[in-house]
């Protein structure tokens, strides 16, 4: 499939532009900040050459996949709160996502970006289902999906790297990771 980017999706309280080469300074400062990665530091992007690799693979997606991850934006200032949306994993699967600058932590951004990403992956490609492979002791994240409404489907270990995952989804997903890994 091969789409366009959207110009913008926006949402109740963000702006939601595609991510590009122009978010580096903010993006990278966010993904750099060991407070970002707390339940996972071995993610934290060391250099700015790691955020703009990742940029360039989300830029990329959108062509590919007609969908990808956004760079979120308070409507009213502008400002960066982080990134996120849906990407299609390796599964096939779509992958909801998000990464909040720590400051912007408890504002329900991450909520209101991972409800985006799914409504986006649902209109692009509603066969599959979207999942959320989520670490055990993240409980930020598993507070997110809970709001979303997914079920845990257990233990899997993750195709794109990390280990063992705990896997919640809008749907059965068994069948599907059994063939798709």
């Amino acid at each position: 499939m091969t789409a366009s980017p959207p110009a913008v999706t926006l949402t109740e309280r963000l702006c939601l532009l595609p991510c590009c080469f122009d978010d580096l300074t903010p993006l990278h400062e966010i993904n750099a900040d060991p407070r970002s990665w707390d339940h996972d530091p071995s993610g934290r992007h060391a250099t700015s050459t790691v955020t703009r690799s990742w940029i360039e693979r989300a830029a990329m997606r959108w062509q590919t996949d007609g969908l990808s991850y956004w760079t979120a934006r308070v409507g009213a200032t502008g400002e960066v709160v982080g990134v996120g949306g849906a990407q299609r994993h390796v599964t096939g699967a779509w992958n909801v996502y998000y990464r909040l600058a720590p400051d912007m932590r408890g504002h329900g951004y991450a909520t209101e970006i991972a409800k985006a990403g799914v409504e986006a992956a649902l209109r692009c490609d509603p066969n599959v289902p979207v999942i959320a492979w989520i670490l055990p002791h993240n409980v930020a994240s598993l507070r997110v999906v809970e709001r979303l409404g997914f079920v845990d489907y257990g233990a899997w270990d993750n195709p794109a790297g990390g280990g063992v995952h705990r896997v919640y989804a809008d749907r059965p997903v068994a069948k599907f990771l059994a063939v798709s890994t």
